[in-house]
């Protein structure tokens, strides 16, 4: 799995395995954030019926399987976030973005993983196609 991130360096390719930062190109990362309503919503991304996204409380994010009619509690002991991507071809597969730090779930945002990489100032994340 890779990862394509937004950061004061240009856009960034990470191995989101081995956590290491692969390519720095200085070309802009486009994103599109789902229609998502929610109070102190920061970001967010949807696959399908699931939507994760970033919120400005503790804990720093929400998820939704059922298209945004109800909403859990994910990333307990995460810090404050600014972005959040789900892997299109496996929505379990999560990337969360801090300023500086990336997080990685396998299980739909139950439990993390940080990268050893660190990037200055993120602003977005994707998954790299």
């Amino acid at each position: 799995m890779r990862a394509l991130v937004a950061c004061a360096l240009g856009t960034v390719l990470v191995d989101l395995g081995e956590g290491v930062a692969l390519e720095v190109t200085e070309d802009e990362l486009a994103l599109s954030e789902p229609a998502v309503s929610l109070p102190l919503l920061v970001a967010a991304d949807r696959v399908g019926a699931r939507i994760v996204a970033v919120v400005e409380r503790r804990p720093p994010l929400v998820v939704s399987n059922d298209a945004g009619t109800t909403w859990s509690e994910a990333g307990g002991g995460l810090p404050a976030g600014v972005d959040v991507a789900l892997s299109p071809d496996h929505p379990d597969d999560v990337v969360y973005a801090t300023n500086e730090r990336l997080y990685v779930s396998r299980d739909g945002g139950r439990f993390w993983a940080a990268l050893e990489v660190e990037l200055p100032e993120i602003t977005a994340v994707t998954f790299a196609t």
